[in-house]
């Protein structure tokens, strides 16, 4: 009777210690996983990088069309060219060869005053809008706020040029309230450069005032 319950729970126990044996090798061995991970599909969907050759390519049509932009003078010398001036003084010599050869002669409108009624390249609307200002005696604002910052700047560097006259000729006890003074008034120049700035259009924006640097200028700090 106890042989044939021992063979019996031997039969019983074989298919769970089989089992467990199983998926402890499942787990062990994760090579034996037949799904791909997603790093591994990420990594096949890589594309390669450019090569060499398709760089080289790039910058060849690159260089060509930078050449292209350069005057025919300048073109094939790489060397010749070190800054923007070296560029500049060609465009000036083909000007005055121009003008040597009398290309600028008999020109329409030679001798008849400019119609500056209109800007070709300014927009159509603006230039309708400062059309109609000029003809009433009236200026866009970022005109007048111009007017008016180049003539505080003036007065501005008048008095500290006089405040740094006394400062040399000994009579330093005024210079505190001097400098604090003209100061101040830096502050004020610059917040109006500040709304000048807002308001004007692109490319004629100005810089204001800056304390440090016009004492350096002097050098007196």
């Amino acid at each position: 009777m106890a042989v044939a319950i021992a063979a019996t729970a031997r039969r019983l126990l074989a298919p769970a210690r089989g089992r467990a044996l199983w998926s402890a090798s499942w787990s062990a061995d994760p090579e034996a996983s037949t799904t791909p991970s997603p790093s591994t599909s990420l990594d096949k969907k890589k594309k390669p990088p450019p090569s060499s050759s398709s760089q080289d390519r790039l910058g060849d049509v690159r260089d060509a069309v930078n050449e292209r932009k350069l005057p025919p003078e300048l073109r094939g010398r790489p060397n010749a060219i070190r800054s923007e001036t070296d560029i500049v003084n060609v465009v000036e010599q083909r000007i005055w060869h121009s003008m040597e050869e009398g290309h600028f002669e008999n020109l329409p409108g030679k001798g008849k005053p400019l119609n500056l009624n209109t800007n070709p390249h300014a927009d159509p609307a603006e230039d309708t809008l400062y059309r109609i200002l000029s003809q009433n005696g009236c200026a866009p604002e970022w005109v007048e706020l111009n007017k008016e910052i180049r003539g505080m700047i003036a007065n501005w560097r008048s008095a500290f040029t006089k405040a740094c006259a006394n400062r040399s000729e000994n009579y330093g006890s005024t210079w505190s309230d001097d400098s604090r003074i003209l100061q101040e008034r830096i502050r004020q120049i610059n917040d109006k450069v500040f709304r000048y700035n807002l308001i004007v259009p692109f490319g004629r924006q100005m810089s204001g005032l800056n304390w440090d640097r016009e004492l350096g200028k002097l050098n007196l700090k």
